[in-house]
Parts: C-alpha cells; structure tokens; sequence
C-alpha cells in the first residue's frame, strides 16, 4: 500500500515554535538546526549568549537567543516570559537538551560535582517541563516536551556514577510527566542516545579507552548527528500523536549488546 502524502507531510513544523535548552553546542544546536530547518521558529537557550547568537545567525531564520541558567527558576520564568515577549506566543515543543558529564565512578564522586550534575541533568528537567507545562495548561493549548536522557540511564555503566543516576531520573520524570499531562494533550517523549562525538566525549571516543568501547557497540561506530534528525522530527511533529511516555534509544544496538 502506497503511504498517503500527509504520512511525510507530518514532518513539516511550519509555523511552530520550539524552545531548546543547551542550544549553544553540541546536540543542543543540531536539534535547533534541525527543527529549524523543518520550518520551525527556534528559542536557543543556553548560558553562552554569543555562541546562540552566533548559531542564530548560522541558521538565519526565526531564531531567538535566550540567556539561561537552568538551574535557576528564576531564570527559565524570565527566559520563557522572553520568548513570549519576542515572538507572540509560547512555544509548542520544549526539548529538554541542557546537561553534564561527570566520568567519575561512584566511590571517588564527590558532593559539590554530583549536586551541579544532578541540578543540570535532573533538576533542570524538572522545572523547564514544569514551567512551560503550566503555560500550556493556562493557555489551553496542546504540547511537546522531548526530555534528552541517555542509555547510561537504563544499562548500568561503570565509571559515571552521577551522571547514570540523573539520566535515569530524567526516564523516569519522563513516564510520570507524560502520566499527568496526557489528560492536558501534553505529550512527553524521551531520547536516549548511546555514544556520540560530542564536545564533552570527543576526546574519550579518541583514545584507545574509547576506541575499545567503539568496538563493542554492534554497529562498531559512534553516533553522528545526522543519526537523531528522524527521531527528534518524529517526537517534534504530529506524526507521534499517539507516542507519550516513549524512551527511544538511539545507540547503535549498543544495548543489545552483552558485552
């Protein structure tokens, strides 16, 4: 049976607007590059407000640089409010990128360094879906939320103790925000990348530490970017309408793997 055109049209985020955390590097900008380049406006959060300027100006469409620490409330309701501010509306799909690595094994982890990675990989979660779940709500309007966890989340993995325990926080936030919000027409997705090269693991995925673990994924790569554009367009678009509560690994069959 051949697929009607609307299955492919579905694709097409014309006229929406997405918001992404950790917009300045890294998957944070590819999913801005990405979203963008499928019509939507994209909100760029991040810290670094002359990086999102400068992807603002490599995307060269309807692109917003916000400044955001998220970590702090006060600063996603201002960074939200700005966005309103600037284009007219709230945004229809908040993608939840913002964390950190920390490739410290559990006995040597230390309290300040697990409270920063659990404040930006959990916390952060938390309060941005929160916020912009309530604006929705208020408004009567439909959403997406599309929270970014990682398969250290689901697969026990030596060596990154506080990172592994937030992500998994994240897929469990993700199932219970996509519980209570379901009845609102929110729907809440998750991906779970395994290893790609990125600014935080490049240089581990060079080394022969990394080059081993390479070895040990079924598909004997890292990920690469271009990899994520059809899942984050599906979770983005109306061609998941009926996806909520969904961890989609993205991982090179790595776990699959048993070794």
């Amino acid at each position: 049976m051949t697929p009607t055109p609307q299955v492919f049209d579905a694709f097409n985020l014309a006229g929406k607007h997405a918001f992404i955390t950790g917009a300045s590097s890294g998957l944070g900008a590819h999913f801005a590059k990405t979203l963008s380049a499928a019509g939507a406006h994209v909100g760029l959060a991040a810290r670094r407000l002359n990086r999102l300027q400068d992807l603002a100006d490599e995307i060269n469409g309807a692109a917003i640089p916000i400044a955001m620490d998220v970590t702090d409330q006060t600063a996603i309701e201002q960074g939200l409010n700005a966005y309103f501010q600037a284009v007219g509306q709230w945004p229809d799909i908040l993608v939840n990128n913002a964390g950190i690595a920390d490739p410290t094994g559990f006995l040597d982890a230390q309290e300040d360094q697990t409270d920063a990675v659990f404040a930006t990989n959990q916390k952060s979660v938390f309060m941005m879906a929160q916020a912009m779940a309530k604006r929705w709500i208020d408004a009567g309007k439909p959403g997406v939320i599309i929270n970014i966890a990682s398969i250290a989340g689901i697969r026990a993995m030596g060596g990154a103790a506080s990172y592994a325990a937030s992500k998994a926080a994240v897929i469990q936030m993700t199932k219970t925000q996509a519980l209570e919000l379901a009845r609102h027409q929110i729907r809440v997705n998750a991906i779970a990348p395994g290893y790609f090269s990125t600014e935080i693991n490049q240089g581990f995925l060079n080394s022969p530490q990394g080059e081993a673990l390479i070895k040990r994924i079924p598909m004997r790569r890292a990920g690469d970017y271009q990899d994520l554009n059809g899942v984050i367009l599906l979770l983005a678009s109306d061609a998941s309408a009926f996806m909520t509560g969904s961890i989609v690994t993205i991982d090179g069959g790595h776990l699959c793997s048993s070794l």
